[in-house]
């Protein structure tokens, strides 16, 4: 492994740390800068009568939605992945659903009616509810983008690969890497999504889409570019 080129993934924790343990599990070694800080966000809180389920798209919301999360622990939670319903279950919360590929596939799934209360970051992806299947979304947290720090990327040496999992990191990290005066043509993207690589622009050595949008699949694409 010692031939392979760096890697580093653009990610606020504890997703972070959830993509270098996944990493570790495949045999990759990869660094890590926490572009984005999570802060929370007042919400003002539904009545928990008017709601049937939460819908949560990231482990963020349970971890900083704050003490109006106890008002809806008898609610089952339709969760976006593991780590987002292992973060759930951790907080006392009992898990109706695991969904793969986005919070579109899990809804789409969901037999109506139901109403459900979405708890997410101020950027979220947007959704197209089924029939029978209203959401009330609430925004819990943000990110607050931080400096790209110089010493990480001399550490990556030349040619590195970078993980990009959101479309604001994506725009964020390019315009970090532009202000530091660095080529994008020395670096190859590794992305989970066409949005992503959309908004990380154009220069680049190469850009890898990830074949399905979730983390195992973007590492395992890594891991055989890296063979």
């Amino acid at each position: 492994m010692s031939n392979w080129p760096a890697i580093l993934a653009i990610r606020p924790e504890p997703g972070l740390a959830a993509t270098k343990r996944a990493a570790r599990a495949l045999g990759l070694e990869i660094e890590g800068e926490a572009l984005f800080e999570i802060v929370p966000v007042d919400w003002s809180c539904p009545q928990p009568a008017a709601v049937d389920a939460l819908l949560i798209g990231s482990a963020n919301a349970i971890l900083h939605g704050g003490e109006h999360l106890d008002r809806f622990l008898d609610k089952p939670v339709f969760a976006v992945g593991k780590a987002t319903a292992s973060a759930a279950q951790e907080a006392g919360f009992t898990i109706a659903a695991v969904g793969s590929g986005g919070l579109q596939n899990v809804i789409d799934h969901v037999p109506g009616p139901m109403q459900f209360l979405r708890i997410a970051g101020a950027e979220h992806v947007p959704l197209v509810p089924p029939k029978d299947i209203a959401i009330e979304t609430v925004i819990a947290y943000e990110s607050k983008a931080l400096s790209l720090d110089p010493a990480i990327v001399d550490r990556l040496g030349d040619t590195p690969i970078v993980l990009l999992h959101s479309a604001v990191a994506a725009a964020h990290f390019t315009a970090e890497w532009d202000r530091l005066g660095l080529k994008r043509g020395d670096v190859t993207l590794a992305v989970l999504g066409p949005r992503i690589a959309d908004a990380a622009g154009g220069g680049w050595h190469a850009v890898h889409v990830s074949p399905h949008p979730s983390d195992s699949a973007l590492l395992e694409m890594i891991r055989d570019m890296c063979v």
